[in-house]
């Protein structure tokens, strides 16, 4: 009884900071530049940029999979254990940068990535082992508060990067260091393994491939919201559509090559559970809008709101991490209430709920104006964080409830998968809509407002022309947009138009009308994606509470339809 209890405590700070980790560096990255001397926004330097931001989630994209396989053949906790260490050593090692200039910029990127190697080690094997330790009828609630970790520490991030950036940048990633040391000796002490192993060979094949084809295709999508040649955007350079096209390709081969292999890495007889693949595509759904609502709030809130009311641009990522608070405050109070009670009353009116529940604050924030009063942008953060909370808790239950005890930790890395491709999609899907919204009206409206405040002509001309991406980079980074765009011309300009365009309100009131636009095409898409996910929690399961009872009866027909016994077959693990 006390084991269980120690497992969901250990699982829940490896996951707070695995997802910690992956969001901290956003709010943070520009006391990360200026101590390592770089500037993120010059053309030569804007990979680092990318992949300081997206080298940890892709790399927990890639790897969760491979990882949960692992656990289920050598042990779930032995490669949870591991993923701590790891973690703990990349924080160390990422703390410690003494270097500066490029050196400095790939040795962050490289430990980034080990530390994403850890984190998915953690992600991967940490909802196997809750299930592994608790009954059917308390899985709601071990996942309700593991589930608050895993999604409220992407939130926790923005807010703990932005107060400990501007002390000292080292501190953003010193800070898990105690917490990592402490995490990994109480896990090697405490946590034992319970649950069933499957020795087994490795998908070797199939690894690499799933690999190569989904790098390729999330590299694709990163590099699509970069201009290329005199477009805008980047979809159409041979680089972007060689990733994409090639990625499906080899993800396409992945598929075929999982039917043919006797330990695939990817079980896809599970998707012949109803309960695990409409949970997997409504997860996939909603971690779409939340990744792409977090992204739009932070432009929003640190490109024209903050400045509008009082802030300089130096000061917008820390307000904007405690700005967006009441949506990680909605999320806390939600997800273990929901796991808790979905345990007693079943999971399907709270996956089905929260998720129209967001939907309708996404329609909110499209008749919010763009210069909101604050009391009404709380609450809705405050019903969407209720809204994603009292989804999250009961569709990570149920995933879990249908997966037999041999499939548990492939299944939960495929969950994690999903999510955390979901998180790397939105970011070029998002930023894509909003590049299209601005590049419509914002050159024009630029030329003119620069024309108006002693640009010359030509030269308001050029810098409207730009692609649009470097302002939405330069407002992520919390970087003065026109500063960074007029560079020398500044000092040829009298002193009060400069004064003037380099103010907190000549660029937000310039972007407020195209930024709308792309806004708003943003979040009818988020609304949309909701709307789809609580179609899919309906159908997903029984709505009685515990273990979907249709779950077992489905996988003893897959079992059955596969010839036999399989990986599914829970009474006796084949040997390979």
């Amino acid at each position: 009884m006390h084991y269980k209890w120690v497992a969901l405590s250990n699982t829940t700070l490896g996951l707070l900071m695995a997802t910690i980790n992956s969001s901290i560096v956003l709010i943070a990255l520009p006391d990360i530049f200026r101590g390592i001397g770089i500037d993120p926004l010059s053309p030569g330097n804007t990979s680092y940029l990318l992949w300081m931001i997206m080298g940890f989630l892709v790399v927990t994209a890639v790897l969760v999979v491979g990882f949960g396989r692992l656990g289920d053949m050598y042990g779930r906790v032995r490669m949870y254990n591991l993923g701590f260490a790891v973690f703990t050593v990349a924080s160390i090692l990422l703390a410690a940068t003494w270097q500066t200039g490029d050196a400095a910029a790939w040795w962050l990127i490289v430990w980034r990535i080990v530390q994403g190697v850890g984190g998915a080690f953690i992600m991967a094997n940490s909802s196997a082992i809750l299930t592994d330790a608790f009954p059917a009828h308390q899985r709601g609630t071990a996942m309700g508060i593991n589930g608050v970790a895993a999604i409220a520490g992407s939130f926790l991030g923005l807010v703990i990067g932005g107060l400990l950036g501007p002390v000292n940048w080292h501190l953003v990633f010193l800070v898990s260091v105690p917490f990592g040391v402490f995490g990994t000796i109480w896990a090697y002490l405490k946590l034992r393994d319970n649950g069933v192993r499957t020795p087994a060979r490795m998908d070797w094949w199939g690894n690499i491939t799933f690999a190569v084809g989904l790098v390729a295709l999330l590299v694709g999508i990163t590099y699509g919201i970069q201009p290329y040649g005199g477009s805008v955007m980047g979809w159409g350079s041979p680089l972007v559509l060689t990733c994409v096209i090639g990625g499906l390709l080899v993800l396409a081969a992945f598929v075929v090559i999982e039917t043919k292999v006797p330990n695939p890495l990817f079980t896809l007889s599970l998707f012949r559970n109803r309960a695990f693949s409409l949970g997997n595509a409504a997860n996939l759904l909603a971690s779409l809008g939340r990744g792409g609502l977090q992204f739009m709030l932070i432009i929003w809130l640190q490109g024209i709101w903050l400045p509008q009311h009082g802030y300089s641009f130096e000061e917008t990522p820390l307000w904007a991490g405690i700005y967006m608070l009441p949506l990680t405050v909605g999320f806390l109070v939600s997800a273990p209430l929901s796991g808790l009670l979905s345990d007693r009353l079943g999971a399907r009116w709270f996956t089905t709920g929260g998720m129209l529940l967001s939907a309708v604050t996404f329609l909110l924030l499209m008749e919010l104006p763009i210069d909101f009063a604050y009391g009404s942008f709380a609450v809705i953060l405050l019903l969407n964080g209720i809204g994603m909370g009292l989804f999250s808790s009961p569709n990570r239950a149920d995933i879990m409830n249908s997966l037999p005890p041999t499939a548990r930790g492939a299944g939960a890395g495929m969950t994690a998968t999903f999510q955390n491709s979901a998180m790397v999609l939105s970011i070029g899907f998002f930023f894509s809509l909003m590049i299209a919204g601005l590049s419509t009206d914002l050159p024009a409206v630029m030329s003119a407002g620069l024309v108006q405040n002693g640009v010359p002509a030509a030269q308001a001309q050029q810098i409207a022309g730009l692609p649009p991406v470097a302002v939405l980079f330069a407002s992520f980074l919390g970087y003065n947009p026109i500063q960074q765009l007029l560079g020398p011309t500044l000092a040829s300009l009298p002193a009060d138009h400069a004064a003037y365009l380099t103010g907190r309100s000549f660029f937000p009131q310039l972007i407020a009308g195209p930024f709308a636009d792309g806004l708003a095409a943003a979040f009818l898409f988020a609304v949309i994606a909701c709307i789809v996910a609580a179609v899919a929690s309906y159908f997903s399961g029984s709505g009685k509470p515990g273990a979907p009872e249709s779950v077992g009866a489905e996988l003893a027909a897959v079992a059955g339809e596969a010839g036999g016994p399989s990986e599914l077959v829970v009474e006796a693990p084949r040997r390979a």
